[in-house]
């Protein structure tokens, strides 16, 4: 999809291995100068002032919460491209509403390579995303991935990016490690009102082949680096891991968990067992996140997308329990499984946000209070499932649907720190409805494509096929 088109839709992709060894001589020798400033590499475009304070960043007032609530990821078109009109539509419609959490990768979905030589850095795709979230008022969030071509085997110069699907998603060698690290804290110089950092994206490029399991020994050496380097930064800043994949199997298949399990399926044991060693042998964290999908890997065991959703509040609890109650976070959450074309345009819109209010609800009480949703947001036309607004390319852009009206109103309803309540449900109702309150609104999803009468918290109310309906308590 063009220069920077490289876009990850549910990424349920494997991994490939590291690159290997045996490279010529003479080819590494090469490789190694072009790393150095000056030195063969193209450093057009660039400058050695990367930790440069960008812009006027709002002063953080006092220590930053581990928990920012629920929100969104900006992908390769979000609402900084396009039009002034359309883009500053969405910048009003965000900040109206209070501003939300968004998220955005250092390098990929948008931004460009934030470091093409070692030492020389591009800024400007980042420093357009974190102003828009300046200008809508919302809390940054920035996650450290992907890595400059040169730390991972490839070729350096700000002309010579490899943006490739399986090159964007390597991780560094070993031996850059720290550079990860210096890149990272290059980065929290630069936004100093950036205050929560991921560390990474989903183990991408740390998949040990041989012994057919994660490498979580090496994500955890690159997490710990960087955790430091943060904390050296700014003691204060927010810093989680490790954004695994929670993958669920057929509870019959390979490597099906035997305890975490439900009618949603099985945990992948191996996502399991690499959870464990980063939670045992990291630095510190000052919240843990992780992302996944209510339906399983297994084509032949998709459970009810209601009923999968409860996936979510059992991997949370479990989560919880591991981690001694860590505030969690849901990098990415998905429900509707994609076509073979990795497209989800299969349910209708009131479906879609039926199911995605049961997810929230899930995640909510499983113990997640953030989370935020991958926006599909196309570069131009009408017709955009699941997306927050309409494209900003468009003059008439920047215009919000209605999964925008959801995600924005359980921002504000749902703020980490709430307290859940429990509410009457008619015996006959249970079934068919999922429900969550806080002693201001509660909030009901009807689960079945067709309308019915339901009892919740007292009242009596008509509810339309797969509606999704706010009560005031």
């Amino acid at each position: 999809m063009g220069r920077h088109g490289w876009y990850t839709g549910d990424r349920r992709w494997r991994l490939t291995a590291l690159l290997g060894v045996g490279v010529l001589a003479l080819a590494l020798v090469v490789t190694l100068l072009n790393t150095l400033p000056g030195r063969g590499a193209d450093t057009s475009g660039t400058s050695p002032d990367g930790d440069r304070v960008h812009g006027t960043p709002a002063t953080p007032a006092g220590r930053p919460r581990p928990s920012v609530g629920w929100g969104f990821t900006h992908t390769q078109y979000s609402a900084d491209r396009g039009g002034g009109a359309a883009t500053e539509r969405v910048e009003k419609l965000l900040s109206d509403d209070g501003g939300l959490p968004q998220d955005q990768a250092i390098m990929g979905w948008g931004a460009d390579n934030p470091e093409p030589v070692k030492g020389r850095y591009d800024f400007g795709a980042l420093d357009r995303r974190i102003d828009f979230v300046r200008a809508s008022h919302g809390t940054p969030v920035i996650t450290l991935c992907c890595s400059p071509d040169w730390m991972k085997g490839g070729t350096a110069g700000a002309d010579r990016t490899d943006w490739s699907q399986s090159a964007l998603e390597t991780a560094p060698d070993p031996d850059h490690y720290e550079d990860f690290a210096r890149l990272a804290a290059t980065v929290a110089r630069r936004y100093p009102d950036v205050r929560h950092f991921v560390v990474w994206n989903e183990f991408k490029g740390f998949w040990n082949d041989s012994a057919g399991r994660w490498d979580y020994e090496g994500y955890t050496k690159m997490y710990n680096l960087v955790y430091r380097a943060l904390k050296k930064v700014d003691p204060d800043i927010m810093v989680g891991g490790p954004y695994l994949v929670m993958d669920s199997v057929g509870t019959g298949q390979e490597h099906a968990s035997a305890d975490l399990r439900g009618p949603w399926g099985a945990m992948d044991q191996r996502i399991l067992d690499a959870f464990r060693y980063w939670n045992t042998h990291k630095a510190g964290a000052d919240f843990v996140v992780v992302d996944g999908s209510s339906y399983t890997n297994d084509e032949k065991f998709l459970p009810d997308e209601f009923a999968a959703t409860a996936k979510f509040t059992a991997v949370g609890e479990w989560l919880r329990r591991q981690t001694r109650d860590l505030p969690l976070w849901w990098a990415e959450y998905y429900v509707e499984p994609a076509d073979a074309d990795d497209r989800r345009e299969g349910w209708s819109e009131e479906h879609r946000l039926a199911v995605h209010a049961t997810a929230l609800i899930a995640m909510a009480d499983g113990g997640a209070d953030s989370a935020f949703y991958w926006n599909p947001e196309k570069k131009s036309g009408t017709d955009c499932a699941g997306c927050l607004w309409t494209p900003t390319s468009e003059a008439d852009g920047g215009r919000a649907l209605p999964m925008y009206g959801l995600l924005s109103r359980f921002h504000a309803a749902f703020p980490p720190g709430t307290r859940y309540e429990a509410v009457s449900v008619a015996r006959d109702d249970r079934p068919n409805v999922r429900v969550l309150a806080s002693d201001r609104t509660v909030l009901v999803v009807n689960t079945l494509n067709r309308p019915i009468s339901a009892q919740v918290d007292g009242k009596r109310f008509t509810m339309d096929a797969y509606d999704v309906k706010w009560l005031k308590r």
